[in-house]
C-alpha cells in the first residue's frame, strides 16, 4: 500500500506542474471571454431595459392621444348638441307657427261655411227647381 501512496503522490507532483506561458495564455483568454460575455449581457439587459422603456412611453402616449381626442370629441359634441337645438328649437316654432296658421285658416273657413251655407242652398234650389222651359240656342229644327 504505501507503494500506492508513493505512485498516487508522484503523479500528483507530475500533474502540478509550473505554469508555463501557453497556460497563462489560455488563462487571459478565458478570462477575456468571460469579460466579452458579461459585457455582451450587460449590453443586452441595457436593450431590454431601452425597449421597456420606450414601449412604456409609446403607451404612455397613446394614453395621452385617446384622452385628447376624446376630449375634442366630447366638445364637438356639446358644439353640435348645441347647434342642433338650436336649428330644431327654430323649427319646432316653425311648425307651431304653422300648425296655428292651418287652425286659423281652418276656423275662417268654417265660419265661411256656416255664414253662406244657407245662401248658396237656397241658390242652388231655385236654380233646380225654377225650370224655364225653351228651346236652346244650338238646338236646330230639321223638317
Amino acid at each position: 500500500m504505501s507503494s500506492t501512496r508513493i505512485n498516487r503522490c508522484a503523479t500528483s507532483r507530475i500533474s502540478q506542474k509550473p505554469p508555463n506561458s501557453k497556460q497563462a495564455a489560455m488563462t487571459s483568454q478565458s478570462q477575456g471571454i468571460h469579460q466579452l460575455l458579461q459585457a455582451e449581457k450587460r449590453a443586452k439587459d441595457k436593450l431590454e431595459e431601452a425597449k421597456k422603456r420606450k414601449e412604456k412611453r409609446l403607451k404612455q402616449a397613446k394614453e395621452e392621444a385617446m384622452a385628447e381626442i376624446n376630449q375634442y370629441r366630447m366638445q364637438r359634441d356639446k358644439e353640435f348638441r348645441l347647434k342642433q337645438s338650436k336649428v330644431m328649437g327654430s323649427q319646432s316654432n316653425l311648425s307651431e307657427e304653422v300648425d296655428e296658421r292651418t287652425l286659423g285658416k281652418i276656423k275662417e273657413l268654417n265660419g265661411s261655411y256656416n255664414k253662406y251655407i244657407e245662401v248658396v242652398l237656397k241658390q242652388l234650389l231655385n236654380m233646380v227647381c225654377d225650370v224655364k222651359p225653351g228651346i236652346h240656342v244650338n238646338y236646330r229644327a230639321t223638317h
